[in-house]
């Protein structure tokens, strides 16, 4: 198994670190995709040790669109930022998570869109997948990966929670769909009728860990091994043997991000 997206150096692991990269590795999951904010150097030191602990680990680096205001007046300056960090670190193996976040709003909307336009523009020159986050912004974010991207750039979005349109545009431009611990919610039946338009070969699984642990450890930390409820969840709704659909998934996560 693979969880395709996880905070791994987050500070909430830090005390306990072994011993959940230790669960995960009994609960078969074989590799992860940490991701890590652009110029945070106390989380880039954090990675460095779950690389120690964890050499099947690799990371994502971006600025987050929550950050993006940071940037604002020199967005170029992020793109900068991102490409000196992915050339400092050997285990990089994708741009993010970068995107759109109108949820929150804790960056003006039009430098979010700055800031995202000119991380895709990078991940299209160094030929690198995106991970994407995008919360109510769907038709901006999805019009950034058109315009930017022009059909070079590959990716996944990352926590998928959209629409069956959102999933299918995604799917267009040729990227993969990742779900995490919602999809096992009592409340998310609509997002499990989306997950049906998501073939497997498009497929991926994440813990987005620290953050929506899956039932039954709901309002708990949620961390690595737990992606095997989330695939356990996926393998259900598309009634297909939750092994075999964890094997797909790990040649997906292959595929994209070639770790």
């Amino acid at each position: 198994m693979i969880d395709s997206h996880c905070h791994l150096a987050d500070e909430a692991f830090a005390a306990d670190l072994e011993a959940v990269v230790a669960r995960a590795n009994e609960a078969g999951v074989e590799r992860a995709l940490i991701i890590l904010a652009a110029g945070d150097m106390n989380e880039a030191a954090r990675a460095s040790r779950v690389e120690t602990l964890w050499p099947g680990a690799r990371v994502s680096i971006g600025v987050h669109p929550h950050a993006a205001h940071e940037f604002a007046g020199d967005p170029q300056r992020a793109a900068d930022l991102v490409r000196l960090q992915v050339a400092a670190t050997p285990s990089s193996r994708a741009i993010g998570e970068v995107g759109l976040d109108y949820h929150y709003d804790f960056s003006p909307r039009d430098v979010q869109q700055q800031v995202f336009r000119a991380q895709i523009r990078l991940a299209r020159e160094l030929q690198t997948p995106v991970v994407i986050h995008t919360r109510e912004a769907d038709a901006d974010a999805i019009a950034v990966l058109r315009e930017e991207g022009g059909g070079d750039v590959r990716g996944v979005l990352h926590c998928f929670t959209g629409d069956a349109a959102l999933a299918r545009a995604g799917l267009d431009l040729g990227f993969y769909i990742s779900f995490a611990g919602i999809v096992t919610f009592p409340k998310a039946a609509d997002l499990r009728e989306t997950v049906k338009v998501v073939p497997l070969d498009r497929l991926l699984a994440e813990t987005d860990s620290p953050f929506l642990a899956p039932v039954p450890y709901r309002g708990k930390r949620n961390e690595p091994a737990h992606v095997a409820r989330v695939i356990a969840a996926l393998a259900g709704i598309h009634q297909v043997d939750a092994g075999d659909l964890a094997g797909r998934i790990t040649a997906n996560f292959h595929a994209l991000f070639r770790p």
